[in-house]
């Protein structure tokens, strides 16, 4: 049977670091499922979109890494959600602490199935937004 890859995400702004955690994450598994993090869940952790849901899911289903996208996935992974999904492996950028993938993907990292990859460093949607606000994008004086 094909191995099912799962990362989560807001994706936001959509950019090169987003793209770089799908193709690194698509390299552990046959299929790449992508959970896209509702507004309301994105903004009890970090902040409220910029990009609507329905926006983020066009984007992040439009690269050629992804094979699937859920739109309005769980914050926390349950063993139901990776049964019904049929999930062999969960993936997530290496800046989440060991305790925060225990409690955000416990069943997967019990069943030694989730993998830490690279972050890509120097790029963020905040990163992002900040350059926007100190570009040129300004009125003149």
């Amino acid at each position: 049977p094909a191995s099912r890859v799962y990362v989560d995400m807001v994706g936001d702004l959509f950019h090169a670091g987003h793209v770089a955690l799908l193709r690194e994450a698509r390299r552990h598994g046959d299929w790449l499922v992508v959970g896209v993090l509702s507004d309301d869940t994105a903004a009890s952790y970090k902040r409220r979109p910029v990009m609507t849901l329905a926006e983020r899911v066009a984007v992040i289903e439009s690269c050629r890494y992804v094979d699937e996208v859920l739109a309005d996935a769980p914050f926390r992974v349950t063993q139901d959600f990776l049964d019904e999904h049929a999930i062999t492996t969960v993936v997530h950028g290496d800046d989440l602490s060991p305790e925060g993938a225990e409690s955000i993907y416990g069943p997967a990292v019990a069943a030694g199935r989730f993998v830490y990859v690279p972050r890509t460093g120097g790029i963020s949607t905040t990163a992002l937004i900040q350059r926007v606000l100190e570009s040129g994008m300004r009125r003149p004086e």
